[in-house]
This record gives C-alpha cells, structure tokens and sequence, in this order.
C-alpha cells in the first residue's frame, strides 16, 4: 500500500478537478491510502466524492488573499499552493508517513514538498501550461509573468514523473518548456464509467414527462435538446453555440424550430468575477438573438442533474479552441450521444470525425450545418452515438487509466522499496 496525498488549488468542479478525483478513486480502488489537500472546498460546490466521505479532505491557507486590489491572480494563486506545499511537508509529512505526493495546475510546491521528511515522490500532472493561460494584456502583464513563468518550467522540472493529458498538450508542452530534457507521459483522463451506467439505469426507471432538472420544467417531452457543457468563461467560447442555433432554429419551419432547445450548463463560482461577467453576456446575447424560449442558462448542474442533462440531450455542443483535452467529449460519447466540437486541441484524438460526431471549423454556419444534418436524420445520431460508446470503452476505459496511473506509482516507489528492502536485509 502507498500512502498518496493529493495537492490541488481548488477542489470545485471544473475538468481539473473531475481529473484528480478520477486519478484518486483509480488508486483508492488498488489499495492504495489517498487524501487531499487544497486551499478551497465547498462542500455545496463540488464532486460528491470528496464531500460524501469518500476521502479526508484537508482545506489549508483559504484565508490568503485569491487578488490584491482585483489582480495579481497568477500571484496570489502561487503562494497559497506555496503554503499549502509547506503545510504538507513541514506538518502533514511529520504527523504521517507519506509515499506520494500527486500535484497538478500549479507546480510552484513542488520544491518545497522535497523539503518533506523521508523525502516521498512527487507526480505532477500538466493539464496545460499555466502560463499559456493567461490573457495577454501588454507590456505590464509581460514583465509581472515573466518571473513565474521562469518558476513554473523550473519548479515543472523538478518533480520525478510529470504525467500530460494528451498529445496535443504533450506538443505544447515542448515548445513551452523547451529547458526542460525529460518527455512526459500521456496519461488520458477518463470516465468512472460504473457510475454513468448505475445513474443511466436510475434515470431510465424514473424517466417521466419532465427533466426533472431545475430550470428545465418547462421543456416539453418531444424537445430535441442541444447541451453544451462548460464553465461560464469566455474561451470556452459558448457564443458560438448560441450563434449556430440562431441559424438552426432559422433554417427550420417554425413547427419544428418550437421544439429544439439548447442548454447551457456551465460551472459558476460567484467568487470569480468572469463567471458572473459571462453569465449576464449570455443572457444578453439570448435577448438579442431573439431565443429567450428557446435557450436555457444553467449554473453549476450537480452531478445528478449532470447525468439527466446528458441523457436527456440528443447532441452535445463542445465550442472551445484548443482545449487541451476535454472530458466532456467522452461524457458525451459514452453516453451515446453525437458530438460536435471545433477541429482542434483535445477533441481531435477523442472524436472521430464522421464516425462518433463532427469536427467542425470555428464558424457558426459550419457548426450549424452539422446540428441541422443531425437533426433531421434519427439513423446517423443513432449510429454516431453507438460509435462513440465504443470508442470511450476502448481507448478511455476507467480500467485502462487505472492501470496506467497504478504502474505509475509502483514505478516511482521502486527505487525506495529497494533502498528499504536494502536496509532490512543489512539489519
């Protein structure tokens, strides 16, 4: 057994967060002792897993400013891991053996949790380049990054396994940190998919005239449901949905045009000020395209609501650009529904085009074009989601991460349980 804490910013419910709490349920699952540790949990806000006692959650240093006078974000975001890296290895290291120290978004702790006694490994896990993440905003914003961009590939480097979450970020990966010798491994995210298939079987015993969705009351049973799924931030990029079923709902006799929706379900934090600026730019842009009856504005769906939404839904919307990786493809496809996303990033080596969804150029008309083709023929989305299912089973199996993640570990352990077993034997 090896004894895991994990190190994460913020345990909310964004892609990162879904990762991790995988990641941990994957190595809880293989005997092995997993906690986290973090700056932020809201237990009303949050992955069931770690407020239902699933893991003992450690919350350290949220008393630390998140801004100072409405910036220095990046700022503020490291030294709160830079204390919680201490707690961790000046507290938590000495209170309890520790084996494995599981890092990722922020790799600043990773130098000080070497500080820890008996020294345990540290995995660090590259989502993407923090400093890629960052809107560039002038010369000021340059010279305020340029140090901890310095401190991100070098603090990167310093870690004894970095883990990336596909090929795409592996690329990004070398042409960011081109200091740095070492090549990452790929370690896809994937899908607890025993708890999809026991909701979708719940779901399908209740199944009844409403959503049973709050917001969703309203949506009559013979709707064709559109869902887009991601957080209220602009990259994400959710105006070209609302602008593509502008065109879809124009392209439809109004019969048919009453009865498709789209709903947006994003992840919604009031404590960050551009998931609350998004949020109204939305609902001005619905008003303005004229689709208040048409188009739904969802925050922060538990995860219950989660899977009625996607089990409810005929075809998932994914609209951002170069997303790294992105879970909710594989959400979607597993739960036998047609994706369309933008032909870049992630999305390329999760959908195949023509086959489990469409690949589309960032353009409304072209996205567009793919929900009108979907719409009208039962057969093709029918086939695209069966396609889908497959693939998510064969390439993104829970199974297979588990594994890979569980070889991991034990590989990185080997070198200290030889040094230990060594010791014993001259004893």
């Amino acid at each position: 057994m090896v004894r895991i804490v994990f190190l994460h910013p913020d345990l909310g419910i964004g892609g990162a967060e879904r990762l991790v709490v995988d990641a941990a349920l994957a190595l809880k699952s293989r005997g092995h002792e997993v906690s986290f540790l973090t700056n932020h949990h809201d237990p009303s806000h949050c992955f069931k897993e770690t407020s239902d006692g699933t893991f003992q959650v450690q919350v350290v240093g949220d008393w630390l400013p998140r801004k100072i006078f409405g910036r220095f974000y990046a700022l503020c975001a490291y030294l709160r891991m830079m204390y919680a890296a201490l707690y961790a290895s000046l507290v938590l290291s000495r209170q309890e053996h520790l084996d494995v120290f599981f890092c990722d978004q922020i790799s600043v702790g990773v130098p000080i949790l070497k500080l820890a006694k008996r020294r345990p490994k540290i995995i660090f896990y590259c989502h993407f380049p923090d400093q890629l993440l960052s809107i560039r905003e002038g010369y000021i914003k340059s010279v305020y990054r340029a140090p901890l961009n310095y401190l991100e590939e070098f603090t990167v480097g310093m870690a004894d396994v970095t883990l990336v979450n596909s090929k795409f970020t592996l690329r990004v990966f070398g042409d960011t940190f081109r200091r740095l010798d070492g090549v990452p491994d790929v370690l896809y995210p994937s899908l607890n998919t025993k708890n999809f298939d026991a909701m979708q079987a719940k779901i399908a015993q209740k199944e009844s005239i409403e959503f049973g969705v709050h917001g969703c009351e309203n949506i009559p049973r013979n709707a064709f449901v559109f869902l887009d799924i991601n957080r209220y931030e602009r990259k994400k990029n959710h105006a070209l949905a609302l602008h593509a079923f502008r065109l879809l709902i124009d392209a439809l006799p109004i019969s048919e045009s009453r009865r498709c929706r789209l709903i947006i379900a994003g992840g919604y934090d009031n404590r960050i000020v551009e998931n609350v600026e998004h949020y109204e730019e939305l609902h001005q842009l619905v008003n303005k395209l004229e689709l208040r009856e048409n188009v739904l504005l969802l925050r922060s769906p538990n995860d219950d609501e989660k899977f009625v939404l996607l089990y409810k839904a005929h075809c998932l919307l994914y609209t951002p650009d170069n997303e790294h990786f992105g879970i909710v493809p594989l959400e979607g496809m597993y739960m036998s529904k047609p994706v369309i996303a933008l032909n870049s990033g992630g999305p390329t080596e999760t959908i195949v085009n023509n086959s489990t969804g469409f690949l589309c150029e960032q353009q409304p008309t072209k996205f567009a074009d793919a929900m009108l083709q979907l719409y009208k023929d039962d057969a093709l989305r029918e086939r695209m989601g069966v396609m889908g299912h497959k693939r998510v089973q064969q390439k993104f199996s829970f199974e297979a991460f588990t594994d890979k993640l569980n070889n991991i570990v034990e590989s990185v352990m080997k070198p200290a349980w030889t040094k230990e077993n060594n010791m014993k034997k001259e004893t």
